[in-house]
């Protein structure tokens, strides 16, 4: 067995494995003494099928399978002494001719390897990046709170329909009648929702269903029909307005208070335009420290300056995803990969150098504020602890969910790690300013 390598540049290599008769004759020979064992042929018992009938029924797939596994052990060996940072695995070169397989012949195959630099860089306090300190405006306040109150109101009975209420109505086409249908303003089609608000119980008007209810699921349930009869229907219905529904905002009262912010947590307005206050602060550190974990990756990523070799990745991520993927589809994704693979290299090479290490409990707390925003969108705020933690082990449970939000907590420390070496230039920016950022 014989290897020589060619240097193409920096980052790749070709290597030509020229494999002899001797390298491979073993690794046959036991291969096809093992499926003579298992041999179960009508006429012979198992395990005296003559060794002439196996060469013939498995000796060619036995031929490549063998030399694959030289191949195989060799390129693995040749990675290990020589210590290379591989990137993905060794492909066959484009140029490796079609291969006779022929017993007892002398192969050569080439292929080619690609390898990435080693990462290594210091961080001191000179290095500077941005950080926002978002200030919230008496209107953002003033908008949580109507906010607020407006999730936590009550439905009742409207006089007539605005923008964001309900309808119940009926709809009738000749003998047809479907009765009792609720109709949300803001699901309109914008063309036409003009026509619904102001609409008073008693009122009718004519209505072409498939240019209000564009979305056909919705449109098939107002109507109580299958998605698939919507085509031969006609679509000009008579709607009739049954009731308006209108959120009522609900009051400022402890019952209020309580239900937004768990019992006896505030006691009159003041300490509700507090909690306000609050909460907008955390949820602009929150989208500040998000900022800020964007832009010191950029800047990490920068500061690495990594080389990689990016026609090789083409290639290997085309032969990896057995192509799923085109050539073009994989160049028009193929920045944001570059970023992220540049990325996971710093990330490694920084949990390396400041010793972060990821605990069990991290994940879980991680896995809880995920569960904990998840209630919140349905206005719950203050589910139990152990109700949390119950779901959030459920999340981790599912194998793509666990390891995304096992990579978001390897980043979070990451950054933690690196926020104790750099300084942070804070700066302070208005939430309007701040969102108009790129």
């Amino acid at each position: 067995m014989e290897i020589t390598k060619k240097q193409i540049d920096d980052l790749n290599i070709e290597l030509t494995l020229s494999i002899a008769k001797d390298d491979y004759a073993d690794k046959k020979k036991k291969k096809l003494n093992d499926y003579r064992k298992k041999a179960e042929i009508k006429g012979f018992r198992k395990g005296m099928v003559p060794a002439s009938l196996i060469e013939k029924m498995y000796g060619p797939s036995v031929l490549v399978d063998s030399v694959n596994d030289v191949i195989s052990e060799s390129l693995n060996n040749y990675i290990n002494e020589n210590s290379l940072r591989v990137v993905g695995e060794p492909l066959p070169s484009e140029d490796q001719p079609k291969t006779d397989w022929v017993d007892g012949n002398d192969f050569t195959f080439k292929f080619d390897i690609a390898m990435t630099p080693e990462v290594s860089f210091e961080l001191s306090k000179e290095d500077e990046v941005l950080y926002y300190n978002i200030t919230a405006s008496e209107q953002a306040k003033s908008e949580m709170k109507a906010n607020l109150l407006k999730q936590y109101g009550s439905l009742e009975d409207g006089e007539a329909a605005a923008e964001d209420d309900f309808i119940i109505v009926d709809f009738e086409q000749g003998e047809t009648k479907v009765e009792g249908t609720y109709v949300a303003l803001r699901n309109v089609a914008e063309g036409v929702r003009p026509s619904f608000v102001g609409l008073k119980p008693g009122d009718s008007i004519d209505v072409n269903v498939n240019d209000a209810f564009t979305n056909e699921t919705d449109r098939a349930s107002m109507l109580k029909v299958e998605k698939e009869e919507l085509a031969s229907l006609d679509p000009m219905f008579k709607m009739t307005v049954k009731t308006v529904k209108t959120f009522k905002p609900a009051e400022l009262n402890q019952e209020t208070f309580d239900k937004i912010f768990g019992e006896g947590a505030v006691k009159n307005e003041e300490e509700f335009d507090a909690k306000i206050a609050e909460r907008l602060s955390a949820e602009y550190k929150q989208e500040s420290d998000f900022r800020f974990s964007k832009d010191v990756k950029e800047y990490l990523v920068k500061k690495a300056g990594i080389a990689l070799p990016e026609k090789f990745l083409k290639r290997w991520i085309f032969v990896a995803n057995d192509g799923k993927f085109t050539m073009e589809e994989i160049e028009k994704e193929f920045d944001l990969f570059l970023e992220d693979f540049r990325w996971q290299m710093v990330r490694s090479f920084l949990m390396e150098k400041y010793s972060v290490k990821i605990e069990e409990a991290d994940v879980l707390a991680s896995a809880k504020a995920l569960a904990a925003y998840q209630f919140a969108m349905y206005g719950l705020n203050n589910v139990p602890d152990e109700q949390l933690e119950s779901y959030a082990k459920s999340i981790l449970a599912q194998e793509k969910d666990g390891r995304r939000i096992y990579e978001q907590v390897e980043d979070q420390k990451t950054v933690d790690a690196v926020r104790e070496q750099i300084t942070l230039k804070n700066k302070k920016i208005s939430v309007e300013k701040f969102r108009e950022l790129k």
